[in-house]
């Protein structure tokens, strides 16, 4: 599933095949067989413009980042995480400058923030339906997952009164 979406994925965001086989070999002993890919975008980092160029894989399960140095052009893992070990994920788009903000706290509690341009306004929202999607319609905490739990009672007319021998 990975290997067959990922390349169209870079095509669309127009990222050179060149580019997009060059950090694939990184990508996939980072992701599963089985993921599918969501977004791939270039991206960079705001605190730290010229790191280098950055490459973000998101995936139905993971977070993957790549970057490319400017002198020596290696490759380097930046970031691999599941999707629900980061916490306080939050992005901004912002439609006039064409670029969205994507910030996350990490696992070990670094918190990582990219921004990620692109051509037109509209895309700015396409990328935040995206986010949405990845972020808060599949993700949500065990609280929110529980449908109901053993000894759990309906309200339904108030509080109940229990019987000791109903109790047990």
């Amino acid at each position: 599933m990975f290997s067959r979406t990922f390349l169209p994925a870079a095509t669309e965001a127009g990222i050179a095949v060149q580019t997009a086989s060059r950090h694939m070999p990184v990508f996939r002993r980072c992701v599963g067989s089985g993921d599918a890919t969501i977004l791939v975008t270039r991206c960079g980092r705001p605190d730290r413009p010229m790191s280098g160029e950055y490459l973000l894989l998101l995936t139905h399960r993971r977070l993957v980042v790549t970057r490319q140095t400017r002198v020596l052009h290696r490759l380097r893992l930046h970031l691999n995480t599941e999707l629900r070990e980061l916490s306080h994920v939050t992005w901004s788009p912002d439609p006039r400058l064409h670029r969205v903000e994507l910030a996350a706290t990490a696992i070990d509690g670094i918190r990582e923030r990219f921004v990620i341009r692109t051509r037109h306004p509209k895309q700015v929202w396409q990328l935040d339906t995206l986010l949405n999607h990845a972020f808060r319609t599949r993700l949500r905490s065990p609280r929110e997952r529980v449908v109901a739990t053993v000894g759990d009672l309906p309200d339904v007319a108030g509080p109940a009164v229990l019987h000791p021998a109903i109790a047990r």
